[in-house]
């Protein structure tokens, strides 16, 4: 009984993480200069919207600290700047280098509590459905099939325009972080449980299952202590790749009217405020915003590609 219970313990779980820390995965990173500028970028976006307090020139949503007679200035390589204002203000007068701080923080917000409701849905009805099989399996992967019918983008219009109807636009604006969050974690969560079902189906007739199985283990513990830490590879890779998609999307909804609200700064609201303002000259409102916007939903891209690559076993090629 002890020589199985180590063998369940160790075999397929501890050591495939162990292989993947001390041999390519490390390996393939040091050799891969588009993934080291990649995580760097990565890093120093994050970073600068965790600490927009403390970067960011001015705060964004003190109405004191909002000059309105120095509204559209331009960014400081170009004549009729100002100095305070290295990258211009935007048309309400707010500094705009410290709206894309703050609302690159939204963003990103946005976009892991989207994912992270995502893979906790999709990884728990993913192993339900690989585990159990039969009726459970059918119900749960044709409702993912009728949730995958919907773009994210139709959901999200749709109950942001109910809620906006019901509520009220000041409700909405009140709670539109967590709404975003909730539209777009349930619009996307069939792409983990199919992913999750696939390696459930791969994992469970393996000889550890079993072991586990003739000991007695419950069902639970064995689909999230056994099965579920050899499922994680593609987790990951696919969690990249959505938190990118979330980042989209927050961007796309409220460049519609239907995210985040202009009061309150996100990289997709700054975008939408100052579309009305190319024309007049003032490009610098939208496509300054919108180069941050494409940095960072590139970066994200490219670390899933690398992952991907990685942690693919046939497409590693030692």
């Amino acid at each position: 009984m002890t020589t199985t219970t180590s063998a369940i313990e160790s075999s397929p779980t501890a050591s495939r993480w162990e292989r993947l820390r001390d041999s390519y995965l490390l390996y393939s990173f040091k050799r891969d200069p588009i993934a080291q500028v990649s995580l760097a970028v990565f890093i120093v976006l994050v970073a600068a919207a965790v600490l927009a307090p403390w970067l960011a020139p001015m705060n964004p949503y003190d109405l004191a600290q909002i000059d309105i007679l120095a509204s559209e200035l331009p960014p400081f390589w170009i004549d009729g700047s100002d100095p305070a204002y290295l990258m211009g203000t935007d048309a309400q007068g707010r500094d705009l280098l410290s709206t894309i701080l703050y609302g690159a923080r939204v963003s990103l917000i946005i976009g892991f509590g989207a994912v992270a409701m995502q893979a906790a849905l999709g990884v728990c009805f993913g192993l339900l459905a690989g585990y159990l099989g039969g009726r459970v399996d059918a119900f749960l992967m044709r409702l993912a099939d009728i949730q995958l019918s919907f773009s994210t983008l139709m959901v999200a219009i749709v109950v942001g325009a109910l809620f906006k109807a019901i509520f009220g636009g000041a409700t909405y604006s009140a709670y539109a972080v967590p709404l975003l969050v909730l539209i777009i974690g349930l619009a996307e969560w069939p792409q983990y449980a199919r992913t999750v079902r696939a390696s459930v189906l791969a994992e469970k007739g393996k000889e550890y299952v079993d072991a586990a199985r003739v000991m007695g283990l419950s069902s639970r513990r064995i689909m999230f202590r056994h099965i579920l830490p050899n499922t994680l590879s593609p987790i990951f890779v696919i969690s990249t790749v959505q938190v990118a998609n979330a980042i989209i999307s927050e961007a796309a909804l409220s460049f519609l009217g239907l995210g985040m609200p202009e009061t309150q700064p996100s990289l997709g609201s700054l975008i939408k405020s100052g579309f009305d303002y190319l024309q007049s000259g003032s490009w610098w409102i939208t496509l300054i915003p919108g180069l941050v916007l494409v940095i960072l939903v590139l970066v994200i891209n490219l670390l899933g590609d690398w992952l991907r690559d990685v942690l693919n076993p046939r497409l590693y090629k030692g």
